[in-house]
């Protein structure tokens, strides 16, 4: 479904007069339509299923000499910088870096498409441990390995900037799958490889 800019710009002018402003000011004439262009891009993922992201990168490489010699090894992409919004409360899910590792079985994936599955599934109305589970059902998904890890960090908006407004306080998630889950060594180097 296509992000609908124009009922996006007639309900971000309704909350400019909701909340006491005056939307043909200025500063604010064009507020609707920047809004509504911005969340066409921040919310880029809502347009696909978790299936959908899968096809789209499902880009391999059948790198025998690397599975083969080294069995229950670990591909491990740390740190990808990027964000997402609350889905409780519009907030921005901020300064998160997504870690993300796995054991392949028959294949290998690009790097980068790992950092574009990470992306994509954070421009979605999100909770930070959905993220985790959709990032690990679609790695799954393209590599054929049930051994899939995602540890995420991240400052939440509706903890630090309203409510109990406790500024630099983390939110760390993990989701652990096949491996990572049933044999605490595979998670124990994934969190050392990943600490900062």
């Amino acid at each position: 479904m296509a992000i609908d800019k124009k009922k996006i710009e007639m309900h971000i002018r309704g909350i400019i007069e909701a909340i006491g402003e005056n939307p043909d000011r200025q500063g604010l004439i064009d507020t609707p339509k920047r809004v509504a262009k911005m969340y066409e891009e921040v919310f880029e993922g809502i347009n696909y299923t978790n299936d959908e992201i899968a096809d789209i990168f499902n880009k391999t490489f059948d790198e025998e000499d690397f599975i083969n010699n080294y069995e229950n090894d670990m591909v491990v992409v740390k740190d990808i910088d990027t964000f997402s919004y609350c889905e409780h409360h519009l907030t921005l899910i901020y300064n998160m870096k997504i870690s993300i590792a796995y054991i392949p079985k028959d294949k290998v994936i690009g790097l980068s498409k790992i950092c574009r599955i990470a992306d994509m599934v954070s421009k979605r109305l999100q909770l930070q441990e959905r993220i985790g589970s959709d990032i690990a059902y679609i790695l799954k998904k393209i590599v054929g390995t049930e051994d899939v890890a995602v540890i995420i960090r991240a400052e939440h908006g509706c903890m630090t900037a309203r409510g109990i407004k406790k500024p630099g306080a983390k939110t760390v998630s993990t989701t652990f799958r096949g491996k990572f889950k049933h044999d605490n060594s595979y998670a124990d180097r994934f969190f050392e490889l990943t600490k900062n």
